[in-house]
């Protein structure tokens, strides 16, 4: 499946990231990106297993911690790195919108990944994306992403099984042209 940029995509809970551009690189292609986000929101904790992430602080304040670390805080000008396959989360810590640049670097899936997720979020109104489409995007992309916060039990027996009955049911017919999942 391909996605032209620039792409926008929002939640319902304040977020919106715009994919501008997917630029050669010799470590791997970088997936240009800017992102909004409203007061007190931002991902939970998380993994890029394949992919650098970085964020530059235009406006706004970030707030972030990285596994094995504590909170830490950035301001306009600002630039923080997330090292794939360590889990992290940011937030909005200020009372504005905060305005980041940055990208992900080698871009593979991520563009199809969050657009999926943010829709999955739209889908069921909430932060937390309707069930059948998260239990299809952290089983096919296991391999690249993973939701950290994600109780173990639910990972392991809760996923794997709502995957299976999706199947079953057709629920994931607007997954036909799902890119394939990158291998480590």
């Amino acid at each position: 499946m391909h996605i032209s940029l620039p792409h926008s995509i929002e939640n319902p809970i304040g977020e919106k990231i715009i994919f501008h551009a997917v630029v050669p690189h010799p470590e791997g292609e970088k997936l240009l990106a800017e992102n909004f986000v409203a007061p007190n929101i931002g991902p939970v904790m998380h993994t890029h297993w394949l992919q650098d992430e970085v964020f530059t602080v235009v406006n706004g304040n970030l707030g972030y911690e990285i596994a094995g670390q504590g909170k830490k805080f950035a301001g306009p000008g600002d630039t923080v790195f997330f090292k794939r396959g360590i889990p992290h989360r940011f937030w909005n810590a200020g009372t504005d919108i905060l305005h980041c640049k940055g990208y992900v670097q080698p871009a593979y899936n991520t563009v199809f990944f969050l657009s999926s997720l943010f829709a999955a979020q739209q889908k069921s109104g909430t932060a937390k994306p309707a069930l059948f489409e998260i239990a299809f995007l952290a089983t096919r992309y296991k391999s690249e992403f993973d939701i950290t916060d994600m109780p173990a039990f639910v990972k392991t027996v809760v996923v794997p099984v709502v995957y299976f009955v999706g199947k079953l049911l057709g629920k994931y017919k607007q997954f036909a042209h799902a890119p394939a999942a990158v291998k480590a």
